[in-house]
């Protein structure tokens, strides 16, 4: 399980990149790299982490669950996720 103090981090990271958003495309529209640089790190989206959203695990991260794959496995051997079951064959 991650930290908390990763976690916000990431948050933080999230809303960040949600300001700047119209801003960084404006100024890569216009070709301003010095502008744009100007701008914070963490407001480039490719500094924002899929994180689990119960664990907060960086790795192994479903995009359509938002959940890493033990977690997943678990609350899919719960029932707890509609329409999903273990393959069996």
């Amino acid at each position: 399980m991650a930290t908390k103090a990763i976690t916000a981090r990431n948050l933080k990271r999230i809303r960040m990149v949600e300001k700047f958003r119209s801003k960084r495309e404006a100024l890569k529209a216009s070709g301003d790299y010095v502008a744009l640089q100007k701008l914070p790190k963490n407001s480039s989206s490719v500094r924002v982490r899929n994180r689990c959203g119960v664990t907060g695990r960086g790795r192994g991260v479903y995009r359509k669950f938002m959940l890493c794959r033990n977690v997943l496995r678990q609350m899919a051997l719960e029932g707890k996720i509609p329409g999903l079951r273990k393959a069996s064959w």
